[in-house]
């Protein structure tokens, strides 16, 4: 085998198992597949209907391929037929019905090579008229006849309908052209029938017209029911009432059943005839129904029953309508109506329902007694000749009487500014007129209707003593109105009048010096101090006192100390008050320099050259003691309008006792007693005196 004639050999190969032919020695290619509907797409009922398949196919020798064809309607496959030959399938449908409608389409196939066409819809408009046929025209009532609809040459699922008088009665979906019902008219007279049937084709489905009304005559049956009732007429509440429901009929084989009924309730039953015996009850339907039943034939009569009342059902009332715990009330039972012809009214009876309760009879209906203390329900009932009538329940909840009101301030009482009052009572039936009253003078009242509901009261305290005089009421009955204790609270009076003190004396103020910045207010503690120093953000020291006035001590003051001050107080009145700046320049202590008659070396420091370069050039010949400090000058007034008489002993460690009248040196070289610096906590110096006016 040459080199050419293998290739091609292989390729032939190549192409078999590609699909794309048939034999080695033939190829060929699907082109395009068509299907085509006539004589129309859209047809009437009876035309005859083609559906022709074209394929175009090209191959590369004459042998005739072979071809598969398939038709589909709806995905479901309909026909399917196999050609040599390159003409056209055809699919017949002859007499096209409505159940011919539906989408189409075609597939060719050839060896493992297909092609499927568009889809293309049939639609086939046009029924046949049904055709009803009835085995009887004249029946008994109750009688069953059988009813036939045809729909002539129809196809497909067919839902066929039965019509009684214009109104459907039966539905029946058969695979056939036809259907039969069973039908049983119990009416009596002359009756229509007529059919129609529904072509289904999904999702689609074609109705019919109606088929022609067939004339049935419904014959009426000789039964007649017969209810007796004796008494006939005016008939009272507890007379006997007696029935007798029968039925009359010339059928000599008239099985069936007797029925007596009283509205909804079955009283009795029987074969031939029924009996029954009651009382007679105002209350009960007056409609009683004798009714014979016989297969689906059933015939009935109704009669009313009038019944006159012997006595009205009583109504049941509470004097007073409102009650309180424990107090008088009176309930009064009356039937407001009786059949005097009959009853004598002192042959009705009250009685409570339930019997156990601790109310007393006073008269026909009429009981006596206190209340209780929680809710109750009472019925009266009333009787007569075996007649027993019960009223509407009677609820009776007793109110109860308010409790003292209790007064109290919601939040913090500021002098001068508005204060809310709360006035609650802890028990009491709502609702509860709340009244704030200032010396027994009523001021407002609130009332209190529901749940939760608070009674709150606005007022103004001009004056600390005042909000003693604060009072409220609560009431919720005729009888009293109990009254709460007077208002007791703590009146907050904003801060006034800040002074800054300064001990020792201004300007006498030396290095080494205890000092003592001493802030007071006029207001109600407790009060939060604070101590500033001009140029620093932050307070040097900050303490709450529940006295008017505290200090910031430094211990030993130096010349670093000296500067601009002030304090700042506030209370729970939120008011800041800041005292006026003090300006504070600490002095050189002389005697610290030295005490004997000598001057400072040249190689002093600029400072103390400074300081002794501005003295007289003298020598001392005695020791130096720190001026004495008139008792009756400390402190004096600095910057201020206060001056406070005295200062007591300070608890901290810079000496067991401070006199600023009578501080001596103890040693000559101008040393001092140790002291601790350290600040003072809260409220740690004791007994500051007050400010003087």
């Amino acid at each position: 085998m040459g080199p050419l004639l293998l290739l091609t050999s292989t390729l032939l190969s190549s192409y078999f198992h590609a699909g794309r032919t048939v034999n080695a020695q033939q190829l060929f290619t699907i082109r395009d597949i068509t299907l085509s509907i006539e004589p129309s797409t859209d047809v009437t009922r009876n035309t005859n209907v083609t559906l022709r398949c074209k394929a175009v196919v090209s191959s590369s020798g004459q042998e005739a391929l072979s071809r598969e064809y398939t038709i589909y309607k709806e995905s479901n496959t309909v026909y399917t037929k196999t050609s040599s030959t390159s003409e056209d399938l055809l699919y017949p449908l002859p007499e096209a019905r409505v159940s011919n409608t539906g989408k189409y389409k075609c597939k060719i196939n050839i060896e493992e090579k297909h092609m499927t066409s568009e889809a293309k819809k049939l639609t086939v408009t046009g029924l046949s008229k049904p055709v009803l046929h009835l085995n009887k025209d004249v029946v008994n009532e109750g009688e069953e006849i059988t009813a036939t609809c045809m729909a002539h040459g129809e196809t497909g699922s067919i839902f066929f309908y039965f019509y009684e008088d214009s109104k459907e009665v039966q539905e029946k979906q058969v695979k056939s052209n036809q259907a039969e019902a069973k039908l049983r008219i119990t009416s009596v007279g002359i009756h229509k029938i007529h059919c129609a049937y529904t072509v289904l084709i999904t999702p689609d489905s074609f109705k019919s017209e109606e088929s022609s009304a067939v004339i049935v005559s419904v014959k009426e049956l000789p039964i007649t029911p017969v209810l007796e009732i004796s008494p006939r007429s005016k008939i009272y509440e507890g007379d006997q009432l007696d029935f007798l429901c029968t039925v009359r009929t010339v059928l000599q084989h008239s099985e069936g059943k007797l029925y007596l009924s009283q509205g909804n309730q079955l009283l009795s039953s029987g074969d031939t005839k029924v009996n029954h015996s009651m009382v007679a009850l105002a209350k009960d339907p007056g409609e009683f129904e004798c009714r014979f039943e016989m297969g689906d034939v059933t015939k009935f009569v109704l009669k009313t029953v009038s019944v006159t009342e012997l006595f009205s059902v009583p109504t049941f009332t509470m004097s007073p309508a409102e009650v309180f715990q424990k107090e008088d009330m009176t309930l009064t039972c009356k039937s407001e109506s009786f059949a005097s012809e009959r009853l004598r009214r002192e042959e009705l009876t009250y009685t409570l329902d339930p019997p156990e309760n601790l109310l007393t009879p006073k008269g026909p209906g009429v009981f006596h007694g206190k209340a209780l203390q929680y809710d109750f329900n009472f019925t009266c009932v009333a009787r007569a000749r075996g007649i027993v009538k019960h009223s509407e329940t009677l609820t009776v909840r007793p109110k109860v009487s308010v409790s003292i009101p209790k007064i109290s301030m919601v939040g913090r009482a500021v002098l001068g500014q508005p204060l809310k009052i709360l006035c609650q009572s802890d028990s009491g039936s709502l609702p509860i007129n709340y009244t704030l009253l200032r010396e027994y003078d009523e001021l407002s009242t609130t009332i209190v209707k529901q749940p939760f509901q608070q009674a709150f009261f606005t007022v103004t305290i001009t004056k600390p003593d005042e909000i003693t005089k604060y009072m409220c009421e609560a009431k919720n009955n005729h009888k009293e109105a109990p009254l709460s204790k007077r208002l007791n609270a703590t009146v907050i009076v904003p801060l006034t009048n800040p002074i800054m003190t300064v001990i020792p004396n201004l300007p006498e103020i030396t290095e080494g010096d205890h000092l003592y910045l001493i802030c007071g207010v006029a207001g109600t503690p407790p009060i939060t101090f604070k101590w500033y120093r001009v140029g620093y953000e932050q307070p040097l020291y900050t303490t709450t006192s529940n006295k008017n006035n505290t200090d910031y001590q430094v211990p030993k003051v130096s010349k670093q100390d000296s500067g601009t001050y002030y304090c700042e107080a506030f209370n729970h009145a939120n008011n800041v008050v800041v005292s006026d700046r003090v300006n504070i320049q600490v002095r050189v202590n002389r005697a610290a320099v030295s005490v004997w008659s000598e001057r400072p070396p040249e190689a002093a420091n600029d400072e103390e050259s400074s300081m002794v370069s501005k003295e007289p050039d003298v020598e001392y010949t005695e020791v130096v003691h720190p001026r004495p400090v008139d008792p009756a000058r400390v402190p004096l007034r600095k910057g201020t309008d206060t001056v406070y008489s005295e200062l007591q002993n300070s608890p901290y460690g810079a000496a067991d006792h401070h006199d600023y009248g009578s501080v001596e040196y103890a040693e000559l070289n101008s040393e001092h007693p140790e002291t601790n610096h350290y600040r003072p906590e809260v409220n740690g110096h004791q007994e500051l005196p007050a400010p003087v006016d």
